[in-house]
């Protein structure tokens, strides 16, 4: 069992804005501008079709987690895709920037499985439901 603290439910609607606001800027910014979100997956040597798969994974996973519907889910998917796609865009090792988007996404998937062990919290859907 995860404890919880006076400050749990207010820590756990912060963790879930931080996690999930690059994930939904990036999915609007996809739904907005296809064409240039196909460019960029394009660029690494994937078809630019998987732009609109892209759109559902980011913006469905990111207002997710951020409202905290099917928390758990959504984290482990986030959390996997995450990692997924760092070892496909953030690939060149040797380029120290790349290197810390490397590290900066695989921090971003352990957030990510915190958030599917702690669950969303109180100030949630799924807390709401009583589903935490």
């Amino acid at each position: 069992m995860v404890p919880t603290y006076p400050q749990s439910n207010l820590a756990l609607l912060v963790a879930r804005i931080l996690l999930a606001v690059g994930f939904v800027m990036d999915g609007f910014f996809f739904a907005t501008n296809p064409a240039g979100g196909a460019g960029y997956i394009q660029s690494v040597g994937l078809p630019g079709f998987l732009v609109y798969p892209a759109i559902v994974a980011l913006l469905g996973g990111g207002l997710m987690v951020l409202v905290g519907y099917q928390t758990r889910l959504a984290s482990l998917f986030l959390a996997v895709l995450t990692v997924a796609l760092a070892f496909v865009f953030h690939n060149k090792f040797s380029d120290m920037a790349e290197m810390l988007f490397f590290k900066k996404d695989l921090a971003i998937a352990g957030g990510f499985l915190a958030l599917m062990v702690a669950g969303a919290g109180d100030w949630s859907v799924d807390g709401a439901r009583g589903q935490e």
